[in-house]
């Protein structure tokens, strides 16, 4: 490639950096143009052709155009790594409202990215840790047994005996987010295709940046790990693996081995009390550290979980961690008080208005925002709730749903930066819940975390033990 007379070789480094960048951004964003178009001509023939057959034959043209944009979707951000492969996980929740086969297709975003090859996974280790891993380690499988948007995992054998799990970034894929994110607005406009229409795309783009910033040196991600590692010691059905140090850089990051099932195969051969254990201990690992830990993992999804017969979780991956910042969460919980707590549309409203969901002068009623914005927390109020695919596929096709009675609603709410996140793990968390069909008092479970209320279920009141030992109090 040549920059203006000049080919890259022949440039000084730092301008040979900025133009290297400059042609991992172009390449990029041109998969992701080309992406947008493709789509994009599909969707204009859909609507054309829908006014000319019934409605069977319109439903099974949406589904059909709905599979093929995941297909598509799919394999340019598998491949892609990064930002893009991220971005559709933290926006993947929306699938449940599409058709079975465009969920399958768009599941894969879960599971195993194509890896890279062995021998530079090896030489990533040996840039980082100074020898081969074969030297380093008594046992090194140069097969990754996990393979996700920023690294991937092999397996390994300590010179003391014990296995462990080694996560090595790919090479380069920091100049691949930084290329992303310098497109950041593109790619936005991408996921617009999915119906994202309340997203403020700077916010989430400015988030998203910060997170992902954290995300590529694994050493905060090791710091992270630590922190929840340390604060959930000893829990009854919540555990985290801990990192080892030693084997630990910015670009590799060892922590001990866990057995367990993988999402796929504990639903497999999951009873009924094992998957509400598993989706209660979930939720709660969600609601702990939002409200009490003040730092929350932001990615959950079924890849960062390993299941044990009974339903106990243990949770994996603390890249993508949200952490509140000073007077962040009083500002947020407010609005989520008077949407469960005191059930008030007006207050409702008010408290939306002040922390910037919605502009003054918005037209909108309180009944009109509180029918919206109170559908995902149906099952909080209720004394009793079973969670099920169906649920969470009619509330999510009304969220989004730009020609429905809600849209008034829908064109004027806007989602706060600092909400991003939160958004994608209530989200995340329930559509978990509705694949394991879990039953439970969850307004009774809430109202432990928001208001100190005794526990409502036995798992409760074993977390309420466990905090009562290990610190003292009941936090």
């Amino acid at each position: 490639m040549t920059v203006g007379r000049h080919r890259i070789g022949a440039l000084p480094s730092g301008l040979r950096r900025r133009a290297t960048a400059l042609r991992i951004q172009i390449r990029r964003s041109g998969r992701i143009v080309r992406l947008t178009a493709r789509n994009g001509v599909r969707y204009a023939v859909v609507r054309v052709r829908r006014r000319f057959v019934g409605t069977a034959r319109r439903d099974a043209m949406d589904q059909r155009f709905a599979t093929r944009a995941a297909d598509d979707f799919v394999t340019e951000l598998g491949n892609m790594k990064g930002v893009m492969m991220k971005a559709g996980q933290l926006v993947s929740f929306i699938m449940e409202a599409l058709p079975d086969e465009a969920q399958q297709s768009l599941s894969s975003l879960f599971a195993d990215a194509p890896p890279m090859p062995a021998e530079t996974a090896r030489r990533v280790v040996i840039e980082q840790l100074g020898d081969a891993p074969e030297t380093l380690f008594l046992d090194w499988e140069p097969d990754p047994v996990a393979a996700a948007s920023v690294g991937q995992v092999h397996r390994i054998v300590l010179r003391d005996g014990r296995r462990a799990a080694l996560k090595v970034q790919y090479p380069g894929v920091g100049d691949a987010i930084s290329a992303d994110l310098n497109n950041a607005q593109a790619m936005y406009a991408m996921l617009s295709m999915f119906a994202l229409k309340g997203l403020d795309t700077k916010g989430l783009v400015d988030e998203l940046r910060d997170r992902m910033g954290d995300e590529l040196d694994y050493r905060i991600e090791a710091r992270n790990q630590t922190e929840f590692a340390e604060h959930y010691r000893d829990h009854p059905f919540i555990t985290i693996p801990a990192v080892i140090d030693r084997w630990s850089t910015g670009t590799v990051i060892a922590s001990e081995w866990v057995d367990g099932l993988s999402w796929s195969q504990f639903m497999a051969v999951a009873d009924e009390e094992a998957r509400r254990r598993a989706g209660e201990s979930i939720w709660r690992f969600a609601q702990h550290s939002i409200y009490v830990l003040g730092a929350f993992n932001g990615d959950p999804h079924p890849g960062n979980y390993r299941f044990q017969r009974d339903g106990s979780v243990t949770f994996l991956d603390f890249g993508l961690v949200k952490r509140w910042s000073p007077g962040e969460w009083q500002r947020l919980s407010p609005t989520l008080d008077a949407v469960i707590v005191q059930r008030d549309p007006e207050l409702t409203m008010a408290e939306m208005e002040k922390v910037g969901f919605l502009v003054p002068n918005h037209g909108l009623t309180a009944a009109q925002v509180h029918a919206y914005v109170s559908s995902p927390y149906v099952p909080y109020l209720s004394d009793e709730f079973t969670f099920t695919r169906e649920f969470m596929q009619a509330t999510l096709t009304k969220m989004i749903d730009l020609k429905g009675p809600h849209a008034p609603v829908i064109e004027k709410l806007n989602i706060p930066a600092s909400f991003v996140i939160l958004d994608r793990v209530v989200w995340g968390v329930s559509a978990l819940l509705g694949k394991l069909e879990v039953t439970a008092p969850w307004r009774a479970m809430l109202m432990e975390y928001q208001t100190g209320a005794p526990p409502a279920t036995p798992l409760g009141e074993a977390d309420r033990a466990w905090r009562d030992t290990r610190f003292g109090t009941s936090q």
